[in-house]
């Protein structure tokens, strides 16, 4: 036995794993390739969960930097940044890892193998967890998931920082309902053009050490059960050479819900040989079991283990191996550069999408309503797989901060969707004569004796998870009272909704909550993950309210919803509208709406997905009622995923995002002209749900801007700026069809303030011949972008090397060629026709040149 303590002082061992796996059963070596591993002293093996989430920003863990959503860090088209927030993470990560000691039991969320990041192309908007990737392109898409991995793995490959897992492998977006057994029949021109080239980009440029495999299958074959991809593709084809993992319970799927095999002894023996090295769940337990039927050998499963531990060991983390990351310290978490970096990201992804006469930036002293359920709500700023920011702004707590509370009115306006409860906000509360109520905080589990500490909350809506309200408060037993009056804008049918965010795991204690309205208890008891409702009836008087908390479990939060009579709500709104100089209407979807696998079944929306991406009829109904006033409109949206929005009822349009912990901060200092937009769209936004094929659907024919041939209301690349930039000097030198084009423009800022214009270069290949109607024809394609900022009257020349597989083209057979011939290149601030740019054309000379998978 290697006694734990003793294994930080060890001499490292070449031959150490072989030596630890040498000492394990068949049942033991299947314990440790799943996500939670437990402690094997024998072997010299710590506990260790495999399970931790770094999306954007470390997530489920305590407090943490919130940065955009990944959707909006796309927005920035920001190679360095991306890099920046990959550091960010797993710096967090480490410092977190640090505080313990190297052998201490390791809860989920806590290990040092960031499932990060997600690199499926969002193929359709309507998929809820298309605001977890970076857009629609594969090489935008590549490009900032190669930056990403850098970040989080870090510069020195013996000493990876964390290691990073790029996800889902592969051909996977949506639709959420069913998605444990979908099955994707892509064509084999679609799968190489569109749904393997970030992944490619991912292992041979990013060096990723793991990689997810998805819950779908591909022609029938569960892909962490299919070899050609995740051994002859991943392995052999791009020389991986880490280990692999299953999307959560994606074995158990292989025997449950593809019905590829029987039960799970066979589907963990499948998974083994097909690639998959671990499990996330518990499916792989069935592996002894697998090797006494000879479905698996042991010396598989050994393969698999081994690259495991080997990963372990890198990480500095067993067999006396060490790391220079160790000496990160527990406090390098929510640093002041770190909540720098996330302002700095949210601004850069903040995208003006319309600004006519010039309607932004405001005027100082302007008087503003600003309208929404958007506008203050802390699921808006986090969006999914988040950690809990310490210090969040919504968009109202930045205007106000920004143009001075006593210039903002604020009315919520509406639900997002018809049937879908909202936070109740500020304007529903009053406590000493003020909005909001009283809040009362207890350094016990139960509401007792004297509070710790008495303030305002505007609202109950927080973010528990692994952490305190308060410091000095156990984040695992504390309790709150809030109490005051309940305001209705009026009379009518009221529901409140007790929600709970989230529960991920450890979900064996819920919290406790009491309400009383008028001295009438309305609700006792646990929570738990069920949303509990309560029916009430008000002649628009004011109620008495008393909430009381109890949280001593891992309840991971507390929300207090509504659903308000929509009459009284709009005509508040209204009101604040009239009063105002300008309207600013934050409003979108939230993730309450789109996100994974969720239980919600409203209008336009399902199971976590879109059926219309129309903005919903409540907040269509409200923008025009705001818009009636005649007073101007500028739309704040928030969202994670493209909103078909009339462009006529707004002055001014632009997208935030789920903008993190600053994101109120950066919706105001740009709408006050501090912060010159300069995010550009990763997706495209359409007129209608009627421009896209069936979402089930995963051909590329007339999806994206590759292979859409309509016109969209924004197309990808859009945005603007406060200033304006002008092209010249396009360069284009090509030779043969195995060279490199190098391109040089020259981009001047002709406006009159500074700012950031993102360079995009557009290749329009010669006609594939050859084509049917079954066939996507690619209307163009993204070959390179480049940030540049310039102050006024500057110019700067900019140079990009075009290499062979960014200019080539993919046959129906799924080879990929640089073809010979006449090409177009288009270098602007968008696409060609929608911003400033030039065009330039170069012919590739010599035989076609086919390109390795």
């Amino acid at each position: 036995m290697i006694p734990f303590l003793l294994l930080a002082a060890a001499e490292p061992d070449a031959d150490a794993i072989a030596k630890a796996i040498a000492t394990m059963t068949v049942e033991e070596k299947a314990a440790q390739l799943q996500s939670t591993a437990p402690a094997n002293p024998e072997a010299g093996l710590p506990a260790f969960d495999w399970w931790n989430e770094g999306l954007h920003g470390l997530a489920r863990n305590g407090y943490a930097t919130v940065f955009p959503q990944a959707i909006g860090l796309a927005a920035t088209w920001d190679v360095d940044l991306l890099g920046k927030v990959g550091d960010v993470v797993a710096t967090e990560a480490r410092a977190k890892f640090n505080a313990k000691p190297l052998n201490a039991d390791r809860r989920i969320y806590e290990g040092l193998t960031i499932w990060s990041p997600n690199i499926n192309i969002f193929r359709d908007p309507r998929w809820g967890r298309g605001q977890e990737t970076y857009g629609e392109d594969p090489y935008l898409t590549g490009r900032l998931g190669v930056a990403f991995i850098k970040g989080l793995q870090g510069p020195d490959p013996k000493y990876p920082k964390v290691i990073a897992t790029p996800k889902h492998f592969a051909v996977h977006s949506g639709p959420e309902a069913g998605r444990d057994s979908f099955d994707v029949d892509p064509s084999p021109q679609d799968l190489e053009s569109t749904y393997l080239p970030a992944f490619r980009l991912a292992v041979t440029e990013g060096k990723a050490r793991s990689l997810m495999c998805a819950y779908n299958s591909i022609h029938g074959v569960p892909v962490c059960a299919l070899p050609d991809l995740m051994n002859t593709r991943l392995r052999t084809d791009w020389g991986f050479n880490g280990f692999t993992v299953s999307d959560c319970d994606a074995v158990a799927n292989i025997h449950m819900f593809h019905h590829y095999r029987l039960d799970a002894a066979a589907a963990s023996a499948v998974a083994i040989k097909g690639g998959n090295d671990f499990n996330c769940g518990n499916t792989y337990a069935a592996l002894p079991e697998a090797v006494k039927r000879g479905l698996v050998s042991e010396a598989e499963i050994d393969t698999a283990l081994t690259r495991a531990l080997s990963a372990r060991q890198a990480l500095g983390t067993i067999f006396g191996a060490t790391s220079p990351w160790n000496r990160i310290r527990p406090s390098e978490v929510g640093t002041p550069a770190h909540r720098e970096l996330a302002l700095d990201a949210a601004r850069k992804a903040i995208v003006l999408l319309k600004n006519d006469a010039a309607r932004l930036p405001l005027k100082p002293g302007s008087r503003i309503a600003v309208i929404g359920a958007n506008a203050d709500d802390l699921n808006v700023l986090e969006g999914n797989y988040h950690g809990t920011a310490k210090a969040p702004v919504t968009p109202l707590d930045g205007i106000r901060r920004q143009f001075g509370a006593g210039n903002v009115r604020f009315a919520q306006g509406s639900v997002l969707a018809d049937g879908a409860p909202v936070v109740m906000p500020e304007t529903a509360f009053t406590a000493d004569g003020k909005p909001g109520l009283k809040a009362e905080y207890f350094a016990s589990p139960t509401v007792t004796g004297t509070p710790a500490h008495v303030r305002q909350d505007r609202r109950i809506d927080f973010n528990y998870t692994r952490a305190a309200p308060i410091e000095g408060l156990d984040p695992k037993g504390f309790a709150v009272r809030w109490s005051g009056d309940i305001v209705p804008p009026g009379a009518g049918r009221y529901t409140l909704a007790i929600d709970i965010p989230a529960c991920w795991k450890d979900c064996t204690t819920h919290d406790s909550v009491r309400l009383w309205i008028d001295g009438k208890p309305l609700h006792a008891g646990l929570l738990g993950k069920a949303r509990v409702e309560i029916p009430f009836t008000s002649d628009g008087r004011r109620h008495a309210f008393r909430m009381e908390l109890d949280h001593a479990g891992e309840d991971e939060g507390l929300r207090l919803l509504w659903l308000p009579p929509a009459e009284p709500l709009l005509a508040q709104a209204v009101s604040a509208a009239k009063d105002a100089d300008v309207v600013v209407a934050v409003l979108g979807l939230s993730p309450d709406l789109e996100g994974e696998a969720l239980q919600v079944t409203v209008p336009g929306f399902a199971g976590g997905d879109r059926t219309d991406i129309a903005l919903p009829f409540a907040q269509q109904r409200l923008l025009q009622a705001v818009r009636d006033t005649g007073k101007p409109v500028v739309l704040v949206l928030t969202n994670g995923s493209a909103v078909a929005v009339d462009p006529a009822m707004a002055d001014a349009i632009l997208t935030a995002w789920y903008p993190g912990e600053s994101g109120g901060t950066a919706i105001a200092e740009t709408l006050a002209g501090l912060n010159n937009p300069s995010g550009r769209l990763p997706v495209t936004f359409y007129k209608s749900t009627s421009d896209l094929p069936a979402f089930v659907d995963y051909g590329m024919k007339e999806r994206t801007y590759r292979f859409f041939t309509g016109t969209p209301l924004w197309g990808f690349g859009h945005g603007l700026s406060y200033t304006s930039f002008t092209y010249d000097a396009l360069t284009a030198k090509a030779g043969g069809t195995t060279t490199p084009v190098d391109v040089s423009v020259r981009v001047r800022n002709s406006g009159a303030r500074a700012g950031e214009e993102v360079v995009q270069a557009y290749v329009v290949p010669p006609a594939v011949k050859g084509s049917t109607m079954t066939t996507p024809v690619l209307q163009r394609e993204l070959a390179g972008f480049r940030r540049v900022d310039l102050k006024p009257g500057k110019a700067s020349t900019l140079r990009f090397t075009l290499d062979p597989r960014s200019i080539s083209t993919v046959a129906r057979d799924g080879t990929r060629r640089v073809m010979p011939g006449a090409y177009r290149l288009w270098v602007g601030g968008g696409q060609p026709g929608t911003a400033p740019g030039q065009w330039a054309d170069f012919t590739l000379t010599g035989e076609a040149q086919e390109l390795p998978k």
